[in-house]
């Protein structure tokens, strides 16, 4: 009996200690380069303002928990991951194959496909017209994977970019015959933007390198915070909170895929 109680004790120690141990959390510290309008982005008064912006906002009032939101340059997010800077990206983070292997993501966020931008007239249009010219992309991205496995190959120079607002800088300063990134941040963000007047977007690149799903990326083996997280998103589409955070930035377009 003396035996059976202390077995029974150690375990209602061990449950408690467990117990103790579960992270509990008061914030999330949410990974963003805000150098990618109209997703995320910073206003004149500093502020950081886009749809990823208000819909990881939208998750922590929630979960009722604080967001505190902290910038890197996006080739920085998994490493900083890693490193415990944040608990989770929230930056148009697209899931891949590779990325899967070092880090887990959420449930989806939103979905957009991939384009090219250069100016009007200049005889650009597609991949196959970029023979011989200058294409930028942003370091760390699904574009950078892309530029250097198929653009690389195909007598494109390629030139790498901390943000995304670097590449636009150079394209619109001509030394630049084109960019490749999310083609909703090109249209709905550089082409709205007054350097962007003059400047259009190609139809979706369409490569299995370039997938269009967007997540929450998180630490690998991080199951605690995927469920918070999953959660927190289901309850957006389920109270239409995501649908009005959709509209507000990007009218009557769906950007949910529902997968």
């Amino acid at each position: 009996m003396k035996k059976a109680l202390l077995t029974l004790s150690a375990l209602a120690l061990c449950m408690a200690a467990g117990v103790a141990t579960a992270k509990e959390y008061k914030e999330l510290r949410f990974g963003v380069d805000p150098s990618y309008a109209p997703f995320e982005s910073k206003a004149a008064d500093g502020s950081l303002v886009g749809f990823d912006i208000d819909l990881g906002n939208a998750i922590c009032a929630e979960l009722k928990v604080k967001c505190k939101w902290v910038e890197s340059d996006f080739d920085g997010m998994i490493p900083g991951l890693k490193a415990n800077k944040f608990d989770g990206v929230i930056s148009s983070m697209t899931v891949t194959e590779a990325r899967e292997k070092v880090i887990d993501f959420s449930s989806e966020l939103f979905s957009g496909p991939t384009a090219l931008v250069y100016k009007k007239g200049s005889g650009v249009s597609d991949v196959a017209s970029l023979k011989g010219k200058k294409v930028g992309y942003e370091q760390g991205t699904i574009q950078e994977a892309y530029a250097k496995a198929v653009l690389d190959k195909a007598g494109v120079t390629t030139q790498a970019y901390a943000n995304q607002d670097q590449v636009y800088a150079d394209l619109t300063s001509g030394r630049l015959d084109a960019s490749i990134q999310d083609m909703l941040q090109a249209e709905l963000g550089f082409l709205k933007s007054p350097q962007g007047a003059a400047y259009e977007v190609s139809k979706p690149v369409n490569d299995p390198l370039l997938p269009a799903k967007t997540a929450v990326g998180i630490s690998k083996g991080n199951k605690e915070l995927k469920a918070l997280l999953d959660k927190g998103i289901k309850a957006l589409h389920d109270d239409g909170t995501y649908a009005t955070i959709q509209k507000k930035h990007f009218g009557d377009l769906n950007l949910y895929s529902g997968k």
